[in-house]
């Protein structure tokens, strides 16, 4: 379409001045909103765009009259005119020499900034991934580097592309020990327990985001969103020592009994099983990649709770044919044994397996984490010393009370009881 008659009328002047032109498309821009209407904005700065950069005005009046050109556009608080006129300037600062590359990187910074209010973050993610940061052109400080990835970062994140975010994520590791802004710092490490959140590294993600959650750059709501966050994915973890040690930090946080999942907390740090209504709840509050499937079909949050219920078995039971532990965790009895002898060669669980006769027997004392470590060695007599070393300590137990009783209440004992 072509410009209002007012601003074809300022260009037309500004084209046949014999004088300096800077001054006149400065002053034009600087009038916009007057010579414009809204329904014209566009063609009317896409036009204003076309003429200067016709004219040839030279490297430093076309950088001062590109300077106002954004500066207009950021007045004008439009999100669809800022995508339209931007990316119409940028085609054809495309054609231009590299001396305008701050202008193309303002313009590039100002349609990202229109996709994220658009919510289109994966194009606000491209568009910033065009700004050049390496030119030898134009001198780009590491805070103003780690600004720009970090909003691609966490763009990628929205679209829940987490690979093209780590990408970013890495260029950032290698300044941000020089970065001292405290907002960048959280933002970066937020990204980090965001990353390692989306591709499943749950106990690391946990411990991020507990870490994040002591921030007073933060607000306390934002503070106990975090610690929320650090508990889920800790729940979500596999089960064995270093999930038992997340959780125990995660438990002994005084913040930790104010949130919903402080219940199934509690009872997984305990080791107590969980129910299927429990565990229902529990997964509303999910993300979903939090809910996919993995590999064998079942979810991230069923394995989860199947190997700390299989945890919580061990610690009830001696030993259990696979054909009732199956019953207990909810699965068959070939699935049963296979997550017992996973975990245990995984070092998860503590254990020895009959297999011709379907049973496993559990071993006292936590696992180390250590591939193998699981094994436990059937020892000859063990379960005779066992059952002598429980005998023995009902005994004492028995004693005790006799005793207790023969020091409060002698007249009973003397009367009803044959010490």
């Amino acid at each position: 379409m072509a410009p209002n008659s007012k601003v074809a009328e300022a260009i037309a002047n500004a084209e046949g001045s014999a004088g300096e032109k800077a001054p006149l498309y400065e002053s034009l821009l600087a009038d916009i909103k007057t010579l414009s209407a809204p329904a014209t904005a566009v063609d009317d700065l896409n036009a204003v765009a076309d003429s200067f950069f016709r004219q040839g005005l030279g490297v430093v009046s076309t950088r001062a009259v590109l300077s106002a050109f954004v500066a207009t556009l950021r007045t004008l608080k439009n999100e669809d005119l800022w995508i339209a006129v931007g990316t119409h300037a940028l085609s054809l600062l495309a054609a231009q020499p590299s001396s305008f590359s701050d202008a193309a990187a303002d313009i590039r910074e100002l349609v990202a900034t229109a996709h994220e209010n658009n919510e289109d973050f994966l194009d606000a993610a491209r568009t910033l991934g065009e700004i050049p940061l390496d030119n030898a052109q134009r001198k780009v400080g590491d805070a103003d580097r780690a600004k720009i990835w970090i909003r691609i970062v966490r763009n990628y994140l929205e679209v829940e592309d987490s690979l093209a975010a780590e990408t970013y994520l890495n260029k950032l590791k290698n300044i941000m020990h020089t970065i001292s802004d405290p907002d960048l710092t959280l933002h970066f490490k937020l990204s980090q327990a965001r990353i390692q959140d989306a591709k499943r590294d749950f106990l690391g993600a946990a411990g991020r985001y507990h870490e994040i959650s002591f921030s007073p750059a933060i607000a306390e709501e934002e503070r106990l969103h975090t610690l929320g966050m650090a508990i889920k994915c800790a729940i979500l973890a596999p089960a064995g020592p270093m999930r038992s040690r997340s959780l125990g930090r995660l438990y002994k946080d005084d913040r930790a009994p104010q949130l919903a999942e402080f219940g199934i907390l509690e009872k997984m740090f305990l080791d107590r099983l969980l129910s299927p209504g429990e565990v229902s709840k529990f997964a509303e509050g999910l993300q979903p990649h939090q809910l996919a499937t993995t590999s064998d079909g079942s979810t991230v949050l069923a394995k989860a709770v199947v190997e700390h219920n299989l945890l919580g078995a061990s610690r009830l039971y001696d030993n259990i044919r696979f054909e009732a532990l199956g019953s207990l965790l909810g699965l068959d009895a070939d699935k049963a044994e296979q997550t017992t002898a996973r975990m245990i060669e995984q070092g998860r669980l503590v254990g020895r397996m009959d297999q011709l006769d379907g049973i496993v027997w559990f071993e006292g004392g936590e696992a180390s984490g250590e591939k193998g470590s699981g094994h436990a060695k059937e020892m000859v007599g063990k379960q005779t010393r066992k059952w002598d070393a429980n005998v023995e300590s009902l005994a004492q137990q028995v004693e005790q009370v006799t005793n207790s009783l023969q020091k409060e209440f002698p007249d009973f004992v003397a009367t009803h009881l044959a010490v």
